[in-house]
């Protein structure tokens, strides 16, 4: 191959490599309701058209023992806890809002993935994929409505 070759693909790597890899803030606000009852563990997570896990934006609640308990969560990212130390934080209790900020790639806006939130809560039902809201453009600042524990689901795009 000649240098010439190489050094044309190593630019054009150069310059599309970063494309693929960009990201934006995402914010994403979830209160809670009125419920009796304890904190809340909540999931959120991201999927792809097929329903396939893609990844975890936050947890919150600190003792992975409960983590069980976010079964859809739980069983599509087949219960790997592993590096979860930078996107968890405390339960949220009932009349709270969690709000919390993770990057996700451009790739996945507007290409048929979906944000979900499982929520338990000690002694009550579990709520897996409580939310499901597809990641889009569109859907940025709509608020949703939670199926037992969320009262509100909304994310914001940067």
């Amino acid at each position: 191959m000649s240098r010439a070759l190489i050094a044309a693909l190593l630019a054009a790597t150069t310059l599309t490599v970063p494309a693929l890899a960009h990201s934006r803030p995402l914010t994403i606000s979830t209160t809670l309701k009125n419920y009796s009852g304890n904190g809340a563990y909540l999931a959120v997570y991201v999927t792809d058209a097929k329903g396939a896990y893609a990844g975890t934006l936050w947890v919150s609640g600190g003792k992975p023992k409960f983590y069980k308990h976010l079964s859809d969560w739980n069983r599509l990212s087949a219960g790997n806890a592993r590096g979860l130390d930078a996107i968890t934080g405390a339960s949220v209790t009932a009349g709270r809002t969690l709000k919390v900020t993770a990057d996700v790639a451009d790739a996945l806006v507007d290409a048929g993935y979906e944000i979900r939130v499982d929520a338990a809560v000690e002694d009550l039902r579990d709520s897996p994929s409580e939310i499901r809201v597809p990641l889009t453009t569109t859907n940025a600042g709509k608020p949703h409505a939670g199926r037992q524990y969320i009262q509100s689901f909304t994310y914001q795009l940067q």
